[in-house]
């Protein structure tokens, strides 16, 4: 991962970047779905997790954190609660997600298809693209867009097909 110099009271320090890890905000009260999707769709182990407190009338406590770990990827992931903020909503909420959780994998369609079978819906297809990538894309049921892909090409800057 990168180094960025700093400078702290006149003194250079430096700031390594260990690991960025998305933490999705999923429509509550359905983290806990989510988490045995992912357990499904991707092989991924629970880490940890901590619970909200339960509320009058709710039936199960909302997930404050759920940590996991599939391979070398992880992902964090909560339910939506208002101590998050205003500008913190699951996919449901913005009818739509910003971003798209792309997993390079030795053999994308086998986890295309896994994911499919637990309850993805495919977005696009798996197909060898001109960046040297066997590539498709999922959208899972909480509303995240995910892509996966295989290189199959190391490609050189000459190579590179412009936009």
């Amino acid at each position: 991962m990168g180094e960025q110099e700093q400078t702290n009271n006149g003194k250079q320090a430096s700031c390594v970047y260990k690991v960025c890890i998305p933490q999705l905000v999923i429509e509550a009260p359905r983290a806990a779905d989510a988490i045995s999707f992912y357990k499904r769709a991707f092989g991924a182990e629970e880490v940890a997790k901590t619970l909200h407190k339960r509320k009058a009338g709710q039936e199960l406590p909302l997930i404050l954190h759920a940590h996991l770990k599939f391979g070398s990827a992880e992902i964090m992931l909560c339910d939506e609660v208002e101590e998050s903020g205003p500008n913190v909503q699951s996919p449901n909420a913005l009818k739509g997600t910003t971003a798209i959780m792309h997993v390079v994998t030795n053999d994308v369609d086998a986890a295309f298809a896994k994911a499919l079978e637990a309850g993805a819906k495919e977005t696009e297809p798996v197909a060898d693209q001109p960046w040297g990538v066997r590539y498709g894309k999922v959208v899972d049921p909480f509303g995240f867009s995910w892509s996966f892909g295989t290189p199959f090409k190391e490609l050189h800057a000459e190579e590179t097909p412009a936009a």
